[in-house]
């Protein structure tokens, strides 16, 4: 049997198992009321199989072959997350499912966007351009960047909740004319060659089970001379792979992001190039000397605090805070407000937060690695 056929029966599989987790869950407009919606036993099921893919924790025995497992199954794990995270990233951080540089004073929002300004810039995207999201979330991403440019934005992602949920958003932005959605597995996208001016990535493609196979599809539907941007997460060159509490950091992440296999930087850039593309820029934007950090928002640090709004944020994510939720959402979970294993997925997100800020502190870990390349004209 095919990849191909694998991955569309996987494609299925999830549609399927929507509609009885998500039921009409997707129409909602609010995380919260989203999250409330859902089918207690299927969430359940699916909080059970998430977790049982991590069962060996020790960094020691998180070795080659459960790396290549994970990668093998990388659809299933994809899906299983954001299955259960979408709902919680939407009420509890933004519909940008990504990292951000901060100015002072600067909302969460607003810094959300000017990321995306930014990439949107540098790839040079223009007015009538058709452009390619590469694991588009819930799009809003794409619905920013094509009001920013005026260009046409594709959005791709495998899940079929988030596409769900992202049509309906795109319907109430009245943007349907400038943003289209589709679902598919981006290492073998159903797209001519050829067929972009422009392509990116935000924070995705590190779910992919190979960079260099990613990169290679998004190459073939670039039209010649055409910019792929991308943001990925990697580990940087202060990695160790040796050291137990580098290894730690990395799984933590790992596990708490939905991800199979997390690459370092010099395997990041090697790809790329192997792919077939000319390399441009390539930085590393939270290496940048930034007042405030990109991780300040999971830090729970009070110092960075602009507003009420996000001192609330920031008090949710102290040891207090976080204890106090777990016992809201399993206050929930009794009384059948939240379907059985919000608190756990919840707690699961968590220790991948600790993780995020450890590996950044430490600077094992950066979501900002920017890097920006050409398809051959010829």
């Amino acid at each position: 049997m095919s990849a191909n056929t694998l991955q569309t029966e996987e494609i299925e599989r999830n549609a399927e198992f929507v509609k009885i987790m998500h039921g009409r869950s997707a129409e909602s407009t609010i995380g919260l009321g989203a999250m409330l919606g859902k089918d207690g036993e299927a969430h359940r099921m699916i909080t059970d199989e998430y977790v049982k893919r991590w069962e060996t924790t020790d960094t020691t025995a998180d070795n080659t072959a459960g790396r290549d497992k994970r990668k093998a199954e990388y659809m299933p794990l994809v899906n299983n997350y954001y299955d259960l995270a979408t709902d919680l990233y939407e009420e509890g951080w933004a519909q940008s499912f990504h990292f951000c540089r901060f100015a002072i004073g600067e909302s969460l929002l607003r810094a959300l966007a000017r990321h995306e300004h930014y990439l949107a810039h540098m790839i040079n995207i223009k007015e009538g351009m058709t452009v390619l999201d590469v694991g588009c979330g819930v799009g809003r991403p794409a619905r920013e960047i094509a009001s920013f440019t005026g260009c046409k934005v594709v959005g791709l992602n495998n899940n079929s909740y988030q596409i769900s949920r992202v049509i309906a958003y795109a319907r109430k932005e009245i943007l349907a004319d400038r943003v289209s959605f589709v679902q598919g597995d981006f290492m073998h996208m159903d797209f001519p060659e050829n067929t972009f001016d422009a392509v990116y990535a935000i924070e995705a493609t590190v779910h992919a089970p190979s960079l260099e196979g990613i990169y290679s599809q998004i190459l073939r539907v670039l039209k010649p001379g055409g910019t792929f941007g991308v943001f990925e997460w990697v580990m940087t060159d202060k990695y160790d792979d040796s050291n137990p509490r580098h290894r730690e950091i990395r799984l933590g992440i790992e596990r708490g992001d939905g991800i199979a296999n997390m690459a370092p930087r010099r395997e990041a850039v090697e790809a790329i190039k192997a792919a077939g593309f000319i390399l441009e820029h390539e930085e590393d934007l939270a290496t940048r000397p930034d007042t405030i950090p990109w991780y300040s928002p999971l830090s729970g640090e009070l110092k960075y605090v602009n507003n009420l709004w996000e001192l609330f944020g920031a008090l949710r994510l102290t040891k207090v805070g976080r204890t106090t939720m777990q016992y809201f959402l399993k206050g929930l979970e009794l009384i059948r407000l939240a379907p059985s294993g919000t608190a756990e997925t919840a707690h699961e997100l968590g220790l991948g937060a600790d993780s995020l800020v450890a590996g950044a502190k430490e600077g094992l870990f950066t979501p900002m690695y920017f890097m920006l390349a050409k398809k051959p004209a010829v």
